[in-house]
């Protein structure tokens, strides 16, 4: 019994970025500079043109904009986080496949993650800082 064997996608890199509460798995692959998440084009994910400039800047700042395949499969959080997830999880990618690329995303602040998250609401206030309102009579 033969099996079909197709040319296999072979991962150059893998690189998991997160951002508030979006994780982000991408998967580097030669290609000529097409861009998947969740199966989808990254034009047609990402609706805001800002989200797929916030992507493609890792790509920018190395010069490998036309030179990867990346496909990315993201969940959790809004379009912001899962944005921001993708651009540090390609960072982490890159770095994988070529270590020189590290100083270049560094300095650009591509490699740290965004710790800021949202502040949780505490008990016996309305949210994370307000208070309800004090009435003296």
């Amino acid at each position: 019994m033969a099996k079909n064997k197709e040319k296999q996608n072979v991962n150059l890199g893998l690189g998991t970025g997160r951002r508030k509460t979006a994780i982000a798995r991408v998967f580097l692959r030669e290609g000529e500079g097409k861009i998947t998440v969740n199966g989808r084009n990254v034009d047609e994910y990402f609706g805001n043109p800002l989200y797929v400039f916030m992507l493609r800047q890792p790509l920018d700042v190395t010069d490998n904009l036309n030179k990867f395949d990346l496909v990315i499969n993201v969940e959790g959080g809004g379009p912001t986080g899962q944005a921001g997830a993708c651009r540090h999880g390609i960072a982490r990618a890159l770095v994988a496949h070529d270590e020189a690329n590290r100083p270049a995303l560094h300095a650009s602040g591509f490699m740290t993650r965004d710790s800021r998250m949202v502040e949780r609401k505490k008990f016996g206030q309305p949210g994370a800082r307000a208070k309800f309102q004090f009435s003296k009579r």
